[in-house]
């Protein structure tokens, strides 16, 4: 939770033991201490405007809409109101009446061989989902090559493969300037080239001497 910026745990009738081990993970401390513990489900969403409930959904029937988590978690990136997300235990997830609590249902698509998921490795897939920013990181844009920088770098690639016995033809040329422009180098790139073709030219022209 603490990893992708959720602070509000919310504990339904905890395992004592698991609580005590969660206490050492590194960083953890203070999220598990200031968890507020409930005796039900609807104690502990009573103040949520909607619940989901998380579930893989195999061999069950299920009374509510159920979602693949990446539609649900969606259309709430980028809600206000108050929404909790309800995981059942490792071994059985979330029974009828926990699921009774729920607006609706997400399922995280695993493979149907394997459904069922270790309850941190789910919390952080969905809660993932929740923060997921499609946006583009922005990048500094490369200024492509010029076309004199292109041709230094054509005739020292020419020249490099005669050097090294490659038979020429009259469309030589014409193919090694035509694999060039599709590489759409950028000028920084054409300048690490030009520097990598000069060693090679000067180690084949050294050992023919």
């Amino acid at each position: 939770m603490s990893n992708f910026g959720f602070f509000d745990l919310r504990l339904v009738e905890p395992y004592r033991v698991a609580m005590d081990e969660a206490r050492s993970a590194v960083g953890a401390g203070e999220l598990v201490a200031s968890a507020k513990e409930f005796d039900s489900v609807g104690s502990a969403v009573a103040d949520a405007a909607v619940v989901v409930g998380t579930t893989n959904a195999q061999g069950r029937e299920v009374s509510r809409l159920l979602r693949r988590l990446e539609t649900g978690a969606r259309d709430w990136r980028n809600n206000a109101e108050p929404l909790a997300i309800l995981f059942g235990c490792e071994k059985h997830g979330l029974g009828k009446e926990d699921i009774s609590h729920c607006h609706t249902l997400w399922r995280i698509p695993t493979r149907g061989e394997h459904g069922s998921m270790n309850l941190g490795q789910a919390v952080a897939v969905v809660l993932y989902e929740l923060i997921r920013d499609d946006t583009p990181i922005p990048t500094k844009p490369q200024r492509r090559a010029q076309q004199a920088e292109l041709q230094r770098f054509e005739q020292m690639l020419a020249d490099a493969l005669a050097e090294s016995g490659y038979v020429h033809s009259p469309s030589t040329m014409e193919k090694i300037r035509t694999l060039i422009l599709r590489l759409d180098i950028s000028q920084h790139d054409a300048a690490v080239w030009q520097g990598m073709m000069r060693q090679i030219l000067w180690k084949l022209r050294h050992n023919r001497e």
